[in-house]
């Protein structure tokens, strides 16, 4: 079996390394884990430090599109590099790599299409107020939209099975953490919460305004919510 960790990346040459490096490689004797690279423009040394990291596949875009475009391109290219399961991790050491294989275990297991690294779960230390109160209020209303409860709705840590990678789908460029969910949960996809260890970040800047993320994010959940999406038949482990 075949496990793709992808990280989104933008400028963030001083933490990369460090991440790729803790990235369990060895999950179960029958599993090969690779690492993979979304460079998304940057104007730093990110590619370069996270080859020499080990990173083992590097994917560039020439100019910065997004967060969301860099996760739609990480899915994107694990299924084509014939990944049975993705892992998303933020390239900004605030997400546990150690804690990958807790979120493969019930992907493989059978027992969830889609997990998430839930902070509120685990520990929320550190974390600043405002960023604290604006990710209860968009997990808040994904909950709502899916009449089902969710602790992290933002949580930049994520696995994905092969299918879940297949049928994926981000609509807009800037970001992806509600549409993706609403895209995948309405789809039939099982979703999963697994707690992990949250750290703030001490090096780089998060590109996370709060009026430039209301501005694209509330638009893009309206558009997600509107439009007509059609429940997948979802395989079984056996299947995959």
């Amino acid at each position: 079996m075949k496990v793709i960790v992808f990280l989104p990346a933008h400028n963030e040459e001083e933490a990369i390394g460090d991440v790729i490096r803790r990235i369990p490689r060895h999950i179960e004797p029958n599993i090969d884990v690779y690492v993979l690279v979304v460079d998304d423009g940057s104007t730093d040394r990110t590619a370069h430090v996270a080859k020499e990291a080990g990173a083992d596949f590097i994917c560039r875009h020439e100019r910065n599109r997004g967060l969301g475009a860099a996760v739609r391109t990480g899915l994107q290219q694990c299924v084509e590099l014939g990944a049975d399961i993705g892992v998303m991790i933020d390239a900004d050491n605030e997400y546990p790599p150690e804690q990958i294989p807790d979120l493969v275990m019930p992907i493989l297991r059978g027992e969830a299409d889609y997990t998430m690294g839930s902070r509120f779960l685990g520990t929320i230390h550190g974390m600043k107020w405002h960023r604290r109160m604006g990710n209860y209020m968009f997990t808040l209303i994904q909950s709502l939209l899916l009449k089902t409860w969710i602790y992290d709705g933002q949580s930049g840590m994520r696995a994905f099975s092969r299918q879940a990678m297949e049928e994926a789908e981000i609509i807009h460029d800037y970001n992806y953490a509600q549409v993706l969910t609403l895209n995948l949960v309405r789809k039939g996809f099982r979703l999963k919460e697994v707690p992990i260890v949250y750290q703030v970040r001490t090096t780089g800047q998060s590109f996370i305004k709060f009026t430039a993320y209301m501005k694209h994010v509330l638009p893009a959940i309206v558009k997600e919510m509107c439009r007509p999406v059609k429940r997948k038949y979802i395989r079984s482990a056996q299947q995959r």
